[in-house]
């Protein structure tokens, strides 16, 4: 009798996390392919897009300033809500830690793109930048089109609504 408590404790536990399971698990079945509503991770995914646009004109007409006041917003991105964040992860699986990496090599890239671009160095913000850019696309070349399938129920990556080139920087 005397661990009666961390047997109710344990119940507890144990009793919240099979709810945060069954939150998480309810959610993604409740995609039925008719008006998802997307994830904030894309949102996330357009501000970087732009802000992306934003650095290659930048660097293009060597406005150092821009340049690295952009670099910070891509290193260190929005993330999404936890709830979201979950269930990312839940369908990544096995390799979240490759995920995590992709995007751990954007934020360390961008980071010297900035630091190029603060002591005006053209060549290497511009070999930075086509860097960060790699790193880019070889997350979106492992990660994106299942992540359409999945959350959105849908093939066609190229469904997905598009961000033009121009747009403010948050």
């Amino acid at each position: 009798m005397k661990y009666k408590h961390v047997r109710t404790a344990k119940r507890i536990a144990m009793g919240a996390i099979g709810t945060l399971i069954a939150m998480i698990g309810s959610m993604t079945w409740a995609d039925d392919g008719t008006d998802t509503p997307p994830l904030a991770l894309r949102k996330i995914m357009q501000g970087m897009d732009k802000n992306m646009h934003i650095m290659a004109d930048a660097i293009s007409q060597k406005d150092w300033p821009l340049v690295e006041r952009i670099a910070p917003l891509i290193a260190d991105h929005r993330q999404p809500p936890f709830i979201e964040k979950m269930r990312i992860m839940a369908f990544v699986g096995t390799s979240i830690s490759k995920y995590k990496a992709y995007d751990g090599s954007v934020a360390e890239h961008a980071q010297a793109v900035g630091k190029a671009a603060k002591s005006n160095d053209v060549q290497g913000a511009e070999l930075m930048y086509r860097t960060l850019q790699a790193s880019c696309d070889s997350c979106h070349n492992e990660f994106q089109k299942p992540f359409v399938a999945h959350f959105y129920n849908s093939s066609d990556v190229q469904a997905r609504p598009t961000v033009g080139a121009k747009g403010a920087v948050r």
